[in-house]
């Protein structure tokens, strides 16, 4: 079991802009799961940000506010849609004697003969493993080695992870993790260049063409209305 800590503490000005808060440098938080509800913390965006590229999602975290320290998993993260910077984290309490349900990343080791020797490529197949287990118990990843892949007919399945038995695997045992299809020749090549040369073709015709009727919306949105031009004539005809 990985432990990492880290501090923080309780939040007091809720009203307090995410904005505001993130260029003090602070990372406002809550953490629910537990017997107190939902609490709302701040901490250190630079601490935090360190923590989770080692930690992930399914580390477990000894999160201290104040002199209190809880056990919790990053349980969802809010970032910026344009700067990408994390700006919100939800944290979730565990329970250490109470089996949890995670997605764990699995991470692709190894060579694979299909690929190198025969020139196929990979397919990954899924990213993530739906497990259940304590939280003291949670892999923080899943290796799949992919040197058993030799030929274009071999497979990794589910049922082919070997995880301790403490660790329950929750997903169909016969779905397909990781295999290697055949490279394409050279008529296929082409056949997807000329697809893709068609779509372009497409995309760049329909946006000529909205850029054609906004111009006309443009121009009529500045023509004066009939009622304009009457009343400009009504003023002409009275002087």
């Amino acid at each position: 079991m990985t432990t990492l800590e880290l501090k923080s503490k309780k939040r007091t000005l809720l009203g307090k802009k995410v904005k505001s808060l993130r260029r003090e440098g602070i990372l406002p938080a809550v953490v629910y799961g537990g017997k107190e509800g939902s609490v709302p913390i701040e901490l250190g965006l630079k601490e935090f940000t360190k923590i989770f590229k080692s930690a992930g999602e399914t580390t477990l975290i000894k999160l201290l506010i104040g002199e209190k320290a809880k056990n919790v998993l990053i349980h969802d993260i809010s970032r910026d849609p344009i700067t990408e910077t994390i700006n919100h984290v939800d944290f979730y309490e565990v329970n250490m004697d109470e089996k949890i349900t995670a997605k764990v990343p699995l991470v692709f080791i190894g060579d694979s003969p299909a690929v190198v020797d025969l020139g196929g490529v990979l397919v990954k197949a899924m990213q993530g493993l739906e497990v259940r287990a304590l939280p003291s118990n949670l892999p923080h990843q899943i290796e799949i080695d992919i040197s058993q892949l030799k030929t274009f007919d071999d497979n990794i399945l589910v049922k082919d992870i070997k995880l301790p038995k403490n660790v329950e695997i929750l997903e169909n045992l016969e779905t397909s993790v990781a295999t290697v299809t055949p490279p394409r020749s050279e008529a296929e090549l082409e056949a997807l260049k000329g697809e893709v040369e068609e779509k372009v073709g497409e995309v760049k015709v329909e946006v000529e063409e909205k850029v054609k009727e906004r111009r006309s919306e443009e121009k009529e949105e500045k023509k004066p209305s009939s009622s304009a031009k009457r009343a400009d004539s009504d003023g002409k005809a009275s002087a």
